[in-house]
């Protein structure tokens, strides 16, 4: 996906120990929607739940007819360009798994001219890997990392079944990994090119 502007923006998952957080750029005019997918490949989530991006009082989603007017505004009907215009924000959060409530806050860094000679969306950093998915949030998240260094634990077994005893939650990202998951979103969303006829 290529634009003559991009934005770096740094996601850091809020109230989770070890620090995770990613820093990327993107191109400004990306859709929400396409934009939720890149912070899902970023952090390895398996986009399995339900999700909202907050720009003050706004939310940003994919709209469930159960939820009438009162659910998000369309997320595939805006664009990043857009809403930074109109919001004039710096910061703005994304909502992971409305039960586990990963929340994440992302904070637009820089602003400038895209390289002509790289693809986007790019990771330019990746500290700490995400807790796994449906384990309680941050806070079941941290009770069972203590049970699961704790063999005397009275919880110890759950946790070895919800995390898996080779869970290190210091371990690093695949940076290469996300690399070419990004890649090949870039060329999934790039225009088509039109044949003369």
């Amino acid at each position: 996906m290529s634009n003559s502007t991009i934005v770096r923006m740094k996601i850091t998952l809020d109230d989770v120990t070890p620090a995770v957080s990613r820093t990327l750029e993107v191109p400004l005019n990306i859709r929400l929607d396409r934009l939720h997918t890149v912070i899902q490949t970023a952090f390895s989530w398996t986009d399995s739940h339900l999700w909202e991006m907050s720009f003050g009082q706004t939310g940003f989603g994919i709209p469930d007819p159960e939820y009438g007017f009162d659910g998000p505004l369309d997320a595939r009907k805006a664009t990043l360009t857009q809403v930074l215009a109109d919001t004039r924000r710096k910061t703005f959060r994304y909502l992971y798994d409305f039960g586990d409530a990963w929340e994440h806050s992302v904070k637009i860094e820089h602003v400038s001219a895209a390289s002509p000679h790289l693809t986007y969306p790019l990771i330019l950093d990746a500290v700490g890997m995400r807790p796994p998915e449906d384990c309680g949030g941050p806070w079941g998240y941290a009770e069972k990392l203590e049970a699961l260094g704790d063999p005397q634990h009275e919880h110890h077994e759950e946790a070895l079944e919800t995390l898996g005893d080779d869970h290190d939650p210091n371990a690093q990202p695949d940076i290469p990994l996300i690399e070419a998951r990004l890649e090949a979103l870039a060329k999934k969303w790039a225009p088509r090119t039109r044949r003369k006829a």
